[in-house]
């Protein structure tokens, strides 16, 4: 394994090189980051959906110039969709092309490097690069508690074992991210593997922050407005609170429609873009109708 690269020099450049791509990071998520890169650890962030937990490894990504990997967790994901798997075809070919030649194939000519399809955990390892790529194991809540036990060894050694080829470690280690939205509890020995950070929803002056990158035609009475509306509606109990993304989509919806400030005959059709279920729907409605959000 190659000797660390310096990536940040310190929590203020990983805040300094994330504004500059628009992301704004608090003191927190960029220790966090600063730390995973200069330690060479992999970071679980958690948080409620739509925190920012996501876009935070693709903005480290962009921000350092590197290839970003990503990995969709799912139910039943499994290890041929996330670490290797022989190109099957491939060796079929080998074994036809070599019979036609009165020739004979061992185990070890069929299972060969060149046979191998990589998946995202084996292609983080095996980048070639000047920087180590991220990897973005993205809501890693919803793989199942066998996947988990399957990243022990590379979480933990930067490594990926293929009984017939061996343990393929990384020159670089990656910069590896996971999330979760704590849609169940995950094991402690996945935990003990990594730093860990928690993103809460950003208060009512980082969302105003956010929506003036995001959103530049609004106003800027609207902007602050919006950014106090949205944290009361995330007091109400949802089954889905909105998040940054929706509530820039909300702010963008306003704007679209040519809403100069908020008012519940104007709020009330806009809903559809700030929460996503019927019951929340009928929540925010209840609230806006009693006057307890504006």
């Amino acid at each position: 394994m190659t000797a660390p690269v310096s990536l940040f020099e310190s929590p203020r450049d990983v805040v300094e090189r994330l504004d500059a791509i628009d992301y704004l990071a608090d003191e927190g998520i960029a220790t966090a980051l600063y730390l995973a890169t200069a330690l060479q650890m992999p970071l679980l962030l958690e948080g409620e959906p739509g925190v920012g937990k996501t876009s935070a490894a693709i903005s480290v990504a962009a921000a350092l110039d590197t290839d970003l990997i990503r990995l969709q967790c799912y139910e039943g994901l499994a290890a041929h969709d996330a670490l290797y798997e022989w190109n099957y075809q491939r060796q079929l070919l080998a074994i036809r092309l070599s019979e036609s030649r009165a020739e004979s194939m061992s185990d070890a000519d069929l299972y060969a490097p060149e046979y191998l399809s990589e998946r995202p955990l084996l292609a983080a390892i095996r980048h070639q690069g000047q920087r180590p790529p991220v990897l973005l194991i993205d809501e890693i809540d919803r793989a199942d508690d066998e996947f988990e036990a399957l990243l022990f060894e590379f979480l933990g050694e930067g490594a990926v074992s293929i009984p017939e080829l061996g343990t393929i470690r990384a020159q670089r280690r990656p910069i590896v991210v996971l999330t979760s939205n704590r849609s169940r509890e995950l094991h402690d020995a996945l935990r003990r593997r990594c730093l860990y950070h928690w993103i809460a929803y950003p208060g009512a002056a980082q969302v105003a922050a956010v929506l003036r990158r995001t959103v530049p035609a609004a106003p800027e009475s609207l902007i602050a407005d919006a950014s106090v509306f949205v944290g009361r509606v995330r007091e109400l109990d949802l089954d889905k609170p909105p998040g940054m993304a929706e509530a820039i989509d909300w702010v963008s919806a306003l704007i679209t429609l040519g809403v100069p400030e908020l008012m519940p005959d104007a709020v009330l059709p806009t809903l559809g873009t700030l929460v996503k279920t019927p019951d929340d729907h009928a929540d925010v409605a209840d609230a806006l109708a009693r006057g307890a959000l504006l």
